[in-house]
């Protein structure tokens, strides 16, 4: 048996493969912050699931990300190069405004006092210029011993290019500072960029007591219920490793949770013969949303924790899928700012105490309130039944702020959902119009327990003409972990003018990464026969600063095919080609061992016609008036049964509204295809 687990704001989701009946089980439980290991063995005792029978594990987490954001992470320390003490703090000058006269940096997440430099010295070649001098690192140990610090980066100016100086540094802090944990820059990226790789080594090192914590109580959890087959982690390349892999460089799970969900979108897409794809992911906290185009996932070492319009963010040098995330869930909170102006989130009830709807003590009306207010929300068959929703306390905790407003209760709960929406539009919009993407051109894949619900608007106001919702879709980023593939990448920085006599040094670094990618499987316990690879660089004009990704074939391509590639990427991304010198800079290469992928006909719909229909019910679908909705119930809905807005379509874990003027049908693996009819 295959089983996933995906940890949320508000559920903790299970989703378990039985390989030799093929049959699929479901599972949700409330999430148990702040010890969120609790709630997947809650969720797996709910499940009725034998865990004995598993034989392979992978589990998304936000514990990363939380660590960060709410800065509950270790007390971390800083070597690096002397004279580059302060590069953390320095950052760079670009800002998010430039004209902001009051813009201040965020705080480092290493004060000054705890960065500490020692004598060496890398050129930029990898040339070493002064080898490390030892008793330099031998009185920082001492200093770090007397701070009570429990972690420790390192890194030292160029070691992407030589990493002797930083390894052997790093070795010593080991021995030294013994129950510290040290991470060096080259272990977490190879590719250049001084502030970004510093940047990185202190997240990693600053997050990693926690995520080590995090994942030995974990593997006790599973342990004690005698779970003894192969543990792993999601990574945010889209790929996942092993729970040790993960304790050491826990950065890779930053985005571990959302990823599940867009590479279960790629797979449905490809079995429906759909490869342009906007995924949405909306939960209780936040809402996700990403770009497929071609059936290739888009993937960047740009990522930045915290970038918003006012804050330049973190940098993060790791492969993650380029996910935008924005505070607009189910739980989060509608408000009046001190002008009196209405706000949805980013603030969230999160799972405690949740909704005012949940009766768990919440008093301030949140997103899932306004939905139930309008109808959209059957509050007796929430969670299958197993968590009825109180519409009084929703109405009582929405009247408080239409009261502030002057408005009807209804009018308020219209609002707030419009500004839900307009949020997440926003959000599609940086995924696809700010990078010159046209929404009409791509299928709008949305799960998670509020995707169903706002999809269609959402839709219908970016012109998007079909919805696919997919099966089980508020365990459906569980379920993507099911068919994600063991997956590590592997980067060096090579600045280099394109030409025929560089190719063979191109190709020589490419072996060279590949040998690595070999060896890293190895370690991890792989047959080093089934490893793929792919291979990719990062390319520009002479002259310029930033690059275009271009994947490069296997083999000895020549230098007219890999540079006919980069033009034609760098013209899609910004319009124009240059005739003048290209440059490679970064050599990229994904190492891959394949996953059995589930097999999909497990939800193709198998029940009679006509039989799923469940009344109807009064709903306001907003501009779109207020009318008796048909209901029906989606596990009894046949194939290609059409469902005609205005139309409700309810299951355990979430809910699909249609508009008017939408039509709705399953196709044959059980996806719910909405035509928008724009």
């Amino acid at each position: 048996m295959r089983m996933a687990t995906d940890i949320g704001g508000t559920f903790t989701d299970l989703v378990a493969l039985d390989e030799e009946s093929g049959k699929i089980t479901l599972a949700k439980a409330a999430s148990t912050p702040p010890e969120f290991h609790r709630g997947i063995a809650d969720t797996i005792r709910k499940s009725g699931l034998d865990p004995r029978a598993v034989a392979f594990f992978v589990h998304g987490t936000t514990v990363v990300i939380n660590a960060l954001t709410e800065r509950k992470g270790a007390q971390t320390a800083l070597v690096t190069t002397r004279g580059f003490r302060d590069v953390l703090e320095i950052t760079r000058a670009n800002r998010p405004d430039m004209y902001n006269l009051r813009f201040q940096k965020q705080a480092a997440f290493v004060p000054r006092h705890l960065r500490f430099e020692v004598d060496e010295r890398v050129g930029y070649k990898g040339d070493v210029i002064k080898a490390i001098d030892e008793s330099s690192v031998r009185a920082v140990a001492d200093e770090i011993k007397s701070l009570g610090v429990s972690a420790v980066a390192v890194c030292f100016l160029h070691s992407y290019a030589n990493p002797s100086n930083e390894a052997r540094c790093a070795e010593m802090l080991e021995e030294l500072l013994p129950g510290v944990l040290v991470t060096p820059s080259h272990a977490i990226t190879q590719e250049w960029r001084e502030y970004e790789r510093t940047s990185s080594a202190v997240l990693n090192s600053y997050v990693r007591p926690v995520a080590s914590s995090y994942l030995d109580s974990l593997f006790q959890d599973l342990r004690k219920l005698e779970m003894s087959g192969s543990l792993n982690v999601m990574k945010s390349n889209g790929g996942m490793a092993s729970f040790g892999f993960a304790k050491e460089q826990p950065i890779h799970m930053i985005e571990s949770g959302p990823v599940g969900g867009v590479v279960g979108s790629l797979a449905i897409g490809l079995e429906v013969g759909e490869r342009n794809l906007i995924t949405l992911d909306i939960g209780g906290t936040t809402a996700k949303t990403s770009l497929i185009e071609g059936a290739e996932i888009k993937v960047t070492t740009e990522y930045r924790i915290e970038q918003d319009s006012r804050r330049a963010g973190y940098p993060v040098k790791v492969p993650v899928v380029d996910i935008v995330e924005i505070g607009a869930g189910g739980g989060s909170i509608a408000w009046l700012d001190p002008i009196g102006t209405l706000r949805v989130g980013p603030r969230s009830a999160g799972a405690v105490p949740g909704p005012a709807s949940y009766t768990q003590g919440g008093a301030e009306p949140t997103v899932t309130d306004a939905n139930l207010l309008l109808g959209r929300i059957n509050p007796s068959y929430f969670l299958g039944g197993e968590m009825p929703l109180s519409l009084e306390q929703a109405r009582k905790a929405t009247e408080k702020l239409a009261g502030k407003l002057g408005m009807p209760v209804d009018e308020v709960a219209r609002g707030i959902i419009r500004l839900a929406n307009a949020n997440m539009v926003n959000a599609i919009k940086l995924v696809s119009v700010r990078k010159g993407h046209d929404p009409r051109e791509y299928v709008l894949v949305a799960f998670g327990g509020g995707g169903p619900m706002h999809a269609s608007a959402l839709a219908r106001e970016l012109h998007i003409r079909k919805v696919i919702i997919p099966p089980a879709p508020g365990e459906f980023s569980a379920w993507g972990m099911l068919t994600t593939d063991y997956k590590q990448d592997f980067t060096r920085t090579t600045v280099l003018r394109a030409t025929d006599e560089t190719m063979s040094s191109v190709y020589r670094r490419f072996d060279e990464l590949e040998r690595d990618a070999v060896l890293f499987f190895k370690h991890e316990g792989f047959d080093t026969a089934t490893v793929v690879t792919a291979r990719a660089a990062d390319m520009r004009y002479a002259g310029q600063e930033h690059t275009v990704r271009v994947p490069v074939p296997d083999g000895q391509a020549s230098l007219a095919e890999v540079t006919a590639r980069f033009h034609e990427r760098h013209e899609s991304a910004f319009m124009f080609r240059l005739d003048g010198p290209v440059e490679f800079v970064n050599l990229h290469l994904t190492g891959l061992v394949r996953v059995p992928n589930p097999d999909l006909s497990a939800f193709a719909p198998t029940a009679a016609r006509g039989t799923a229909t469940k009344g109807r019910r009064r709903v306001d679908f907003d501009e779109g008036g207020i009318h008796e909705a048909a209901l029906y119930e989606r596990g009894r809905l046949a194939l290609d049964e059409e469902v005609k807005g205005p139309a409700i379509v309810e299951e355990e874990a979430s809910t699909t509204v249609i508009y008017p003027g939408q039509r709705g049908s399953l196709d044959r693996i059980g996806n719910l295809v909405i035509e928008t009819g724009v």
